[in-house]
């Protein structure tokens, strides 16, 4: 089996929101969460369509020049861009690139700050 398959089933199957966009900032991926997250701003259907229109146009300027900066350097990957104080997470932009290093795309990764509330090893479904 193809190792893309199993990082698909890590994006896919990750509790959190999961936008993939390309260098035209065009949306070419959302995991599940993602599409439920932003269902009531199209959810599946934002693929295809430009992630600068879902943002104000500050918030589109800051992504342009994050995206410039990932260009810059190999070494420009993660950047952190903004703290959700009523979902208590951190939210990252990350630089996706090839296996040459050459930028590709980007997306944003979300870190929860709440603890777990579940049992551990509580093997009933959700």
């Amino acid at each position: 089996m193809e190792l893309s398959t199993y990082f698909r089933s890590i994006i896919e199957q990750d509790r959190c929101a999961v936008v993939i966009c390309n260098l035209q900032h065009e949306i070419i991926y959302m995991n599940p969460a993602a599409i439920s997250k932003y269902a009531r701003r199209g959810g599946r259907k934002l693929v295809g369509k430009s992630l600068l229109d879902c943002h104000n146009a500050a918030s589109g300027e800051q992504i342009k020049k994050v995206v410039s900066w990932f260009g810059e350097s190999a070494g420009n990957n993660i950047i952190y861009i903004s703290h959700n104080k009523r979902e208590n997470k951190d939210v990252y932009m990350v630089a996706l690139r090839d296996e040459s290093g050459a930028l590709i795309g980007y997306y944003e990764k979300h870190e929860y700050r709440k603890a777990e509330k579940g049992e551990l090893y509580d093997f009933k479904s959700e």
